[in-house]
C-alpha cells in the first residue's frame, strides 16, 4: 500500500529543513561510545590459529571392517541429533537470507477500490461534496532503506557468524556420534575376543579339574586340592556370563546410535584390529579446528557484529520511496491518462524518546559478547585439558606395551618348558595345563591393553576435533 498524492507531486523542498532539524535534535539521543575490547581470547594467548571446524578423518576404515563402515555411515546419516543440527543450520540460513534482504529494495503493487460519501464540509467542492462515489487507486511502488551507517551489513555478518556456529555445532555432533560408535564397537570387539579366550580357559580348567579328580580317586591328592581346582572354574563361568551381558550392552548402544533394531546386530562378533602403531604427541594447533572451539569463536565474532548493529540503531534511518500509478473518482476513469500519479521522496527517522529500549538493546549486545568470549575461553581451556588428559592416558598405555609383551613371552617359554618336561617323562600333564591357563591369562591382559589403547586413540581423536595426531608438539 502506498500513500496517495496529487499527480506529479514531488515533495523535496522540505528535505533541507528536515535534515537541519534532525541535526539539531541528535543531542537528545546520544550514540553510546564504542565498548572496550573484550577480554583476551585464550586461543590467542595459546597462539592457536583460527580455522574452520574439522570434518574429521574416517580413519576407522583402515581397520577393514565393512560392517563397521556401513554402521557408521548409517549413524552419521540417520541420528536424530544430526537431523536437529541440520534443521538449526537451515534456520540459520533463513536468518542470513532475511538479513541480506534488508539491504535490497522492496517493490510492490497495490489496488484499492472503495465506495464512499464525500463530506459536504471537506476539501472537495460540489458536485463531489455530499455525493457517494467509487474511488480506485492502482499503484506500484519501491522503497529502499539506505544503510548509511552499516547496520544492515553488521546484521548480515552477525547472522553469518551464527550460521557458522551452527555448522560447527553440527560437526561437533558428528564427532560425538562417531566417537561413541567407535568406542562401542571397540567395546563389543574386546568383549567378544575376551569371551573366546575365556572359553579356552574354561576348557583347560575343566581338564585340570578332571585330572585332579582322577588323582583324588587314586589317593594322590586330597580334598583340599580338589576344592582348589573347582573354585577357578566357577569364577571363569561367572566371568563368561558377565562378558556376554557386557557385549549385549554394547550391541544395544550401537543399535541406538545407528537407529536400527537390536536384532540387526545380534550375531555381530567383530574382531579388534591386530596392530596398534605408536602415536606421536598431539600438536595444540589442532585444537583451533575442534568443532566446539570453532563454534564458540564464530559466536564471539557474531556478537561483535551484533554490537555494531545495535549501535547503528541510534543513527538516522533514511528510506527512499517512489511510487507511480493511477487514482480516480469513478472506476471508468481509473486508467485514463489524466488519472496518473507519481511521487518520490525520502523518509527520515531518528529515535529521540525511545524510553531506553535502544540503550538496553545495546547493553544486552555488549553483555552477549562478554558471555561469548567467556564461553570461547572455557571451550579452549577444556579442549587443552581434554587433549592433554587423553594423550597422557594413551602414553601410559603405550609405555605398558613393552612389559606386557615381556610377560607374554615369559609365559610362552614356561609352557614350552612344561611341555618338554612332560614329553621327557619328568612331569605329568597338570603343569602343562596350568602353564596354558597362565598363558591365556596373559593373552587376555594383552588384548585388554590393546583395546584400551585403541579406545584412548578414539578419545584423543575426539579431543582434537576429529584429527589424528601425527606431528610433534610445538616448541
Amino acid at each position: 500500500m502506498y500513500p496517495h498524492s496529487r499527480p506529479g507531486a514531488l515533495r523535496l523542498s522540505a528535505l533541507p529543513a528536515l535534515m537541519l532539524l534532525l541535526g539539531l535534535m541528535t543531542a537528545c539521543a546520544p550514540v553510546p561510545p564504542q565498548p572496550a575490547a573484550p577480554g583476551r581470547l585464550q586461543g590467542e594467548a595459546l597462539g592457536l590459529k583460527p580455522g574452520p571446524a574439522a570434518a574429521g578423518t574416517a580413519w576407522w576404515r583402515a581397520w577393514g571392517d565393512e560392517r563397521l563402515n556401513a554402521l557408521m555411515d548409517k549413524a552419521l546419516r540417520d541420528a536424530p541429533s544430526l537431523a536437529l543440527a541440520r534443521a538449526r543450520i537451515a534456520k540459520a540460513g533463513a536468518a542470513v537470507d532475511n538479513a541480506a534482504a534488508a539491504d535490497k529494495p522492496v517493490t510492490g503493487v497495490g489496488l484499492d477500490i472503495e465506495r464512499q460519501r464525500f463530506s459536504e464540509h471537506g476539501m472537495y467542492p460540489p458536485p463531489l461534496a455530499g455525493s457517494v462515489q467509487n474511488t480506485a487507486t492502482l499503484q506500484a511502488g519501491i522503497s529502499y532503506d539506505w544503510d548509511f551507517f552499516g547496520r544492515h551489513q553488521a546484521a548480515l555478518q552477525a547472522s553469518l557468524g551464527q550460521q557458522r556456529a551452527w555448522q560447527a555445532e553440527a560437526e561437533a555432533a558428528r564427532l560425538n556420534i562417531a566417537s561413541a560408535v567407535l568406542r562401542a564397537w571397540l567395546g563389543l570387539a574386546r568383549s567378544v575376543s575376551q569371551e573366546q579366550l575365556l572359553q579356552q580357559q574354561i576348557v583347560l580348567r575343566q581338564q585340570a579339574l578332571d585330572l585332579v579328580r582322577q588323582r583324588r580317586t587314586a589317593g594322590l591328592d586330597t580334598d583340599i586340592e580338589l576344592r582348589g581346582a573347582e573354585a577357578p572354574l566357577a569364577d571363569l563361568q561367572r566371568q563368561a556370563l558377565a562378558l556376554q551381558q557386557l557385549a549385549q550392552g554394547y550391541r544395544v548402544q550401537l543399535a541406538a546410535l545407528s537407529v536400527q533394531p537390536l536384532d540387526a546386530l545380534a550375531d555381530w562378533k567383530p574382531a579388534l584390529p591386530a596392530e596398534v602403531a605408536p602415536a606421536q604427541a598431539p600438536n595444540l594447533d589442532l585444537l583451533a579446528s575442534r568443532p566446539d572451539v570453532s563454534a564458540a569463536l564464530a559466536r564471539v565474532e557474531a556478537a561483535g557484529y551484533e554490537i555494531t548493529a545495535a549501535r547503528g540503531r541510534f543513527y538516522p534511518d533514511l528510506t527512499l520511496n517512489a511510487f507511480a500509478g493511477f487514482s480516480s473518482i469513478g472506476l471508468d476513469k481509473l486508467l485514463e491518462s489524466g488519472s496518473h500519479q507519481l511521487g518520490f521522496g525520502p523518509s527520515l527517522r531518528l529515535p529521540l524518546f525511545d524510553t531506553g529500549r535502544l540503550r538496553a538493546g545495546f547493553k544486552a549486545a555488549v553483555a552477549e559478547q562478554d558471555a561469548a568470549v567467556a564461553a570461547y575461553n572455557a571451550a579452549v581451556l577444556e579442549g587443552v585439558r581434554d587433549a592433554r588428559e587423553q594423550w597422557e592416558a594413551l602414553r601410559s598405555l603405550q609405555a605398558q606395551q613393552s612389559p606386557q609383551e615381556a610377560l607374554l613371552r615369559s609365559n610362552e617359554q614356561q609352557l614350552r618348558l612344561a611341555q618338554e618336561r612332560q614329553a621327557a617323562g619328568l612331569g605329568n600333564r597338570l603343569p602343562v595345563l596350568q602353564a596354558q591357563q597362565a598363558l591365556i591369562q596373559q593373552q587376555r591382559q594383552t588384548l585388554d591393553l590393546r583395546a584400551q589403547q585403541l579406545d584412548s586413540r578414539v578419545q584423543l581423536m575426539r579431543a582434537l576435533g576429529g584429527e589424528v595426531p601425527r606431528t610433534e608438539p610445538r616448541a
